[in-house]
């Protein structure tokens, strides 16, 4: 487990990624400070989407594309970005609930689900602080974790583990140790997992995917990033 402070700005989901500010967890890095990462944030990536939504530029990246063939039942998508993966989900018969801070990442899903008449439901909320609804048969997690400080990202796996049903799946992507693109981060704090640190943390679950990859960053730099596909056990098992 890795934590530290850089300066820059935070990676988005292909660009479709929003991270979320921390605002509830004041005793993790100060009511004041979470409040400014996430207005910080917000408007970055809310200027990121609006281009894009301009552009019509909606294509799922790798990890999306990947995480298609895992989905169970209802779905639940935190750090929804654009809602790409919220949106093709809905297109193959799966009810969706997809969560984002950005006004325009949620009306651009609202605009679409209700265009296409598919049942996904986008909410604009702070992931750290957002009250999960139900239990899911899959949630996703894509690119969210590793730009929360340690002890919330600790404690929003621990709820997302909570909240998958028995024989349920979670989808979750996060960087990796040796990653040296620094720009992406947002100065408050973030967390770089060690290669087998979600595995470790998912003992009992049956593993589907352990993906290590690695992609190149500007300046010579790198991001390595794990995707981990976990299914639940059945109760009694």
């Amino acid at each position: 487990m890795k934590c530290g402070f850089l300066g820059g700005r935070p990676f988005d989901r292909f660009p479709g990624f929003w991270v979320a500010g921390v605002h509830r967890a004041a005793h993790d890095v100060g009511q004041s400070q979470g409040n400014m990462m996430q207005n910080k944030s917000v408007k970055f990536f809310d200027t990121q989407f609006q281009k894009q939504d301009s552009a019509s530029d909606f294509v799922l990246n790798p990890f999306e594309q990947l995480a298609l063939n895992y989905l169970k039942g209802n779905v639940l998508d935190l750090g929804c970005g654009l809602g790409n993966l919220s949106l093709e989900a809905g297109r193959r018969g799966h009810q969706v609930v997809a969560v984002d801070a950005s006004p325009t990442a949620v009306a651009r899903i609202q605009r679409d689900a209700q265009r296409e008449k598919i049942a996904v439901q986008a909410t604009q909320a702070d992931v750290s602080g957002w009250v999960f609804p139900h239990t899911f048969d899959t949630i996703l997690v894509i690119g969210l974790l590793s730009y929360f400080p340690c002890n919330l990202a600790m404690r929003l796996l621990q709820m997302v583990q909570e909240h998958v049903n028995p024989g349920g799946r979670t989808i979750i992507n996060v960087l990796l140790e040796g990653t040296t693109y620094q720009e992406m981060f947002d100065g408050e704090g973030y967390h770089l997992f060690q290669r087998q640190e979600l595995e470790q943390r998912f003992a009992g679950w049956e593993i589907l995917v352990a993906q290590e990859d690695s992609f190149p960053a500007p300046l010579g730099t790198a991001k390595k990033l794990f995707t981990l596909v976990a299914e639940k056990p059945q109760r009694g098992n």
